[in-house]
């Protein structure tokens, strides 16, 4: 399973407007999530190593995001 809590992810789902929600989708979107996140996460190190920091900052994690789409 994925980082994210199961418990989120269903409540994400439901922000959505979903009433029903099958266990299987949530454990879906736990590892689609995740993986989004490590591609997010991996891009931000990047550019902080472009930038000449060690530091990932909000702008490279939103750059990042940008991005990968």
């Amino acid at each position: 399973m994925g980082e994210i809590p199961l418990a989120a992810i269903e409540r994400i789902i439901r922000k959505a407007g979903a009433e029903r929600i099958s266990y299987d989708a949530i454990v879906a979107l736990s590892e689609i999530l995740g993986d989004i996140g490590i591609r997010i996460s991996k891009d931000a190190l990047e550019l902080a190593k472009h930038a000449k920091r060690k530091t990932i900052k909000k702008e490279d994690v939103k750059l990042a995001a940008k991005r990968i789409g």
